[in-house]
């Protein structure tokens, strides 16, 4: 205890009295809206090449849709490079771009934009057809690994099960995607093609989200090794 100037008493203090203060942690749920955003903001890059396209087509010519359409591609890119994403999927993003571009310059139409994209769906219903006769549900060769799953992952009934089931679920949105494109395109319908086009990403998205979160559901409890 000790006195100030004034003769007043003051009080000694102990750190153990006060312990320091932690700092602040970020509420979940900021994040949580952060990483909303985010996938909303991916979402929203990915479609504006055919956003641009549609309406600078609609607004000018062909010609203008493809300048566009070559702008926002490249506007594209710089972004997800900017924002450190994995190279391989802008590469992607930019390389789809410019072959829809050079089909509908070829084509003279603005349908032929979307020509590559509608034979995509009958690629997937393919590739899913045949994992799902060989037991090896496709959504399991690509999603197992991201969902933290064993490597034995088609001996565990339940996991299997998800993949299974996941995959008949893409089945069947390409078949419905498939459908649209065929009617739509023999339609002469470029801006339904669009739309249905940039649908396809949230659907796929959706699917993707589900297929993780069931699977780790399922996936068996790990049991910590027995001690001495």
């Amino acid at each position: 205890m000790n006195r100030n100037r004034s003769g007043s008493k003051m009080v000694s203090v102990s750190p153990a009295d006060h312990p320091p203060s932690l700092p602040p942690q970020a509420p979940a749920s900021g994040a949580r809206r952060s990483g909303r955003g985010q996938k909303a903001a991916g979402v929203l890059v990915a479609a504006l090449p055919t956003l641009a396209f549609l309406v600078a087509n609609a607004v000018a010519s062909l010609t203008a849709g493809l300048i566009a359409a070559a702008t926002a591609a490249v506007a594209a890119f710089a972004w997800r490079l900017l924002r450190k994403e994995k190279l391989r999927q802008a590469v992607i993003g930019l390389a789809m771009v410019t072959v829809c571009a050079t089909v509908a310059a070829l084509t003279g139409e603005a349908r032929g934009f979307f020509l590559v994209p509608a034979l995509i769906p009958f690629v997937v219903l393919g590739v899913c057809l045949t994992s799902i006769a060989v037991k090896r549900p496709l959504t399991g060769m690509i999603l197992n690994k991201v969902s933290g799953g064993p490597d034995d992952w088609r001996s565990v009934t339940p996991l299997r099960r998800v993949y299974t089931v996941s995959t008949w679920v893409c089945i069947a949105v390409n078949i419905v995607n498939a459908a649209l494109q065929v009617i739509y395109y023999r339609g002469d319908e470029p801006v339904v093609l669009g739309i249905v086009h940039i649908a396809t990403g949230p659907v796929f998205a959706a699917i993707v989200a589900g297929t993780i979160a069931f699977a780790r559901r399922a996936m068996p409890a790990r049991t910590a090794p027995a001690g001495p």
